[in-house]
């Protein structure tokens, strides 16, 4: 069980049920009881909604490892599982069987919803992780941008499955005023989990420089050279860091000194601003690969701060009551 877990990567699948539930009850309700709307997917039907998710997520992570099996005893000998801890053959039945309960839940919660296309988007996600695994994470680029935007897609997943639901009680819900706050709070959410997976990525590439020069791939260090991708993670953290600048002016700088504007403030530069600093620093000072295995592990970090950030905006809403 416990190599099983490994496998599926448990702690991150942890992290996408935490970003939907919070996406649902930190930034979604309390927006709709403001303007005294309710949610209309029912608690059951959403955590079948997180269920799919993890499952079709869990699936990939299995896929990858089962490609990987060969760089991964170069980069990093101690986490192959496949092969060791679980045989081939059983971990490519658990791909098939968490793909397949993820689709089935996955559609039956799309019919429920009466927007039955909505469950293809799990099986086209099903797919893109299958040619990830295969194709994309050895060509330039195109695995890291995928991986970004499909962690971009978690939390913009749990709008896509409310909105049905709200136009079907609430007629003209795409009209009403605070819609467009869940969609530019949630994408914002979104936008921000693309662009730290794509530092995290390209730092991961680096850190399995060695490894993947062994197995041919052509990741983006191997390319371009590693100096020119560390200044490419400088200028996504440099971005990074201007979009919460943005987002602070124009959603946050709500009057002078007010509690929104003066704890945003606070958390993003104890949680963020410095980290993301500090982190800088590591990148350009980095030399061996245990300098970006710390980087990385630093990145993590930064990441579940940002989501954490929900817990503050979901206080302020219900205080603005």
């Amino acid at each position: 069980m416990i190599s099983f877990l490994r496998l599926i990567r448990y702690k991150n699948l942890i992290i996408v049920a935490l970003t939907q539930y919070l996406m649902r009850f930190a930034i979604i309700h309390p927006i709709l009881v403001l303007n005294g709307l309710e949610l209309q997917l029912g608690n059951f039907y959403f955590f079948l909604l997180v269920l799919a998710t993890i499952f079709i997520t869990a699936a990939g992570y299995v896929i990858n490892d089962y490609f990987d099996t060969r760089t991964d005893m170069l980069n990093r000998p101690g986490s192959v599982i496949i092969g060791r801890k679980i045989s081939r053959r059983t971990a490519i039945i658990y791909h098939w069987a968490l793909n397949f309960a993820g689709i089935l839940i996955g559609f039956y919660l799309a019919f429920h919803t009466g927007v039955p296309l909505l469950g293809f988007a799990f099986i086209i996600v099903a797919v893109l992780l299958w040619f990830y695994s295969t194709t994309y994470n050895r060509q330039f680029l195109t695995g890291n941008l995928l991986i970004a935007f499909l962690t971009a897609m978690v939390p913009v997943m749990v709008v896509l499955f409310e909105v049905p639901m709200l136009n079907k009680e609430y007629s003209g819900i795409m009209r009403f005023t605070g819609f467009s706050y869940i969609f530019a709070w949630v994408g914002s959410f979104g936008f921000f989990a693309f662009l730290t997976t794509l530092i995290r990525e390209l730092i991961k590439d680096v850190e399995d420089y060695e490894g993947d020069i062994e197995q041919g791939r052509r990741s983006v260090p191997i390319v371009i050279g590693i100096p020119y991708t560390k200044m490419i993670i400088g200028g996504l953290i440099i971005m990074t860091l201007i979009s919460l600048a943005y987002l602070y002016k124009v959603y946050l700088m709500v009057g002078f000194f007010s509690e929104t504007e003066y704890l945003s403030l606070i958390y993003f530069i104890v949680f963020l601003l410095l980290p993301f600093s500090f982190l800088l620093y590591r990148i350009i000072k980095a030399r061996k690969t245990i300098d970006y295995t710390s980087a990385n592990n630093l990145a993590k970090l930064i990441m579940l701060s940002g989501l954490m950030y929900s817990l503050l905006v979901r206080y302020l809403i219900v205080t603005s009551f």
